[in-house]
């Protein structure tokens, strides 16, 4: 039987998925933007909203959907994966409740601590703005300041690195969020560790590293991601193989604490001087880190879907021995003040050697432009990451007036700096 699978969401996360199965089964898609790479992929595609979980569930019914995978966090908080259960289709996610260890900060810090989940930094979490505020002016060192709440990846302030403690007090009384978590600031290098769960099982991707900051060299403000890489091992060059078995410790901790957990789970860890610290955790793949790992999974995707349904052992996942390198192009202005409606200058499923994964694009009569989110990214894939980076960057090197690309995402010399830091944190 050909598997009927329903992809839910229309990003670059989305994109990715879509390349990864549309060869193996018959592909349906919905999201509130029209992605042309996955309408190219999907044998029919319906524009709706995510979250509206009645919309999706009907159209899941309609096409007559055997499996379904979410993409984004918003479905996932909506309980979308609930509500496909009930109408007879599985859907690879977590349901609302286990979905909160990525929607809920305050629930994930204090599940952390009830547990005894390893890599667990200091923190408090309040219900009130004010006493928010003002712990954040009078706490003894440095702390990252985030709303319990989904921010999209740009909630977070910290202090003695992108703000004062009293701009992060003003952020708390201005922003608009009622609860919040205040945690330690932690100082090292991030790192990004994924797994496929399902029925008890953890299966471990490569580690990624994520480039959270709008501008070259870690500058500028927080957004959903201007690129990362991955290299030909499961590790990266700053990162050692018992950073990699402590991450994965942690992951698997929290499906023993969470056992009806399904779905991918994502640990952002920070590699401190004492080794690897949670920064958050996401219950689906990152974007962009996607896009490194899946291209390079040479396990079909669909065969992990199918043996999460049927509750069979999820199969070893096999990995091309490569380099990925991605790279988004972002409308000018973004995040703070983007300005869309730019003509964007790429088409089809690469770009030179690269391939490419669309993210958010108006598509017109006339052609494809840009809105105010990440429009599209590249991923260069090579033996070595130089070559990924490469090949990743000439795709870029004509991205044209209007658009922007942070340049030096995957460069030996901000590989570099990282090896170098994390080396002196630990040599004190």
């Amino acid at each position: 039987m050909t598997e009927r699978v329903l992809l839910v969401g229309g990003g670059g996360r989305e994109h990715a998925i879509a390349d990864a199965l549309a060869s193996d089964c018959t592909l349906y898609a919905c999201a509130s933007n029209r992605n042309p790479g996955i309408d190219r992929l999907a044998d029919d595609f319906r524009a709706l909203d995510p979250t509206d979980t009645g919309a999706v569930v009907e159209y899941a019914e309609n096409v007559g959907a055997t499996l379904a995978v979410v993409g984004p966090e918003g479905p996932l908080a909506a309980g979308l994966v609930d509500e496909l259960e009930k109408a007879g289709v599985y859907a690879f996610g977590p349901k609302q409740a286990e979905a909160r260890i990525e929607t809920d900060k305050t629930f994930q810090r204090t599940f952390m601590a009830d547990h005894g989940i390893p890599g667990q930094a200091d923190f408090e979490t309040f219900a009130n703005t004010d006493a928010a505020a003002d712990y954040v002016e009078s706490v003894d060192g440095d702390v990252a300041v985030k709303p319990a709440g989904l921010t999209g990846g740009k909630g977070v302030r910290v202090t003695g690195d992108q703000v004062t403690k009293l701009e992060a007090a003003d952020y708390v009384r201005s922003a608009g969020h009622d609860e919040w978590v205040i945690e330690e600031r932690l100082v090292g290098e991030e790192v990004t560790v994924q797994a496929f769960v399902a029925n008890g099982d953890v299966r471990v991707t490569p580690a990624a590293h994520d480039h959270g900051r709008a501008f070259e060299g870690d500058e500028g403000p927080n957004t959903g991601g201007m690129g990362s890489y991955s290299v030909p091992d499961r590790t990266l060059p700053f990162m050692t193989d018992a950073d990699y078995e402590a991450c994965v410790e942690t992951l698997e901790a929290i499906v023993d604490a969470l056992p009806d957990y399904r779905g991918v789970l994502y640990g952002q860890f920070m590699l401190t001087a004492d080794g690897p610290k949670v920064v958050e955790f996401n219950a689906r793949f990152g974007d962009p880190e996607a896009m490194n790992t899946l291209p390079a999974m040479e396990t079909p995707l669909l065969d992990v879907l199918v043996a999460a349904r049927d509750g069979d052992p999820l199969p070893d996942l096999e990995f091309a021995d490569v380099a990925t390198v991605c790279k988004y192009a972002v409308p000018e202005g973004y995040p703070t003040d983007p300005e869309g409606g730019t003509r964007v200058r790429v088409d089809g499923d690469s770009v030179g050697d690269a391939d490419l994964f669309y993210a958010s694009v108006d598509a017109r009569n006339d052609g494809l432009y840009t809105t105010t989110s990440r429009s599209f990214a590249v991923v260069g894939t090579g033996e070595t990451l130089a070559d990924a980076q490469t090949q990743a960057g000439a795709a870029l090197d004509d991205v044209g007036e209007g658009l922007r690309v942070r340049h030096d995402v995957g460069t030996d010399a901000l590989l570099q700096r990282r090896i170098e830091h994390v080396r002196s944190l630990r040599d004190e």
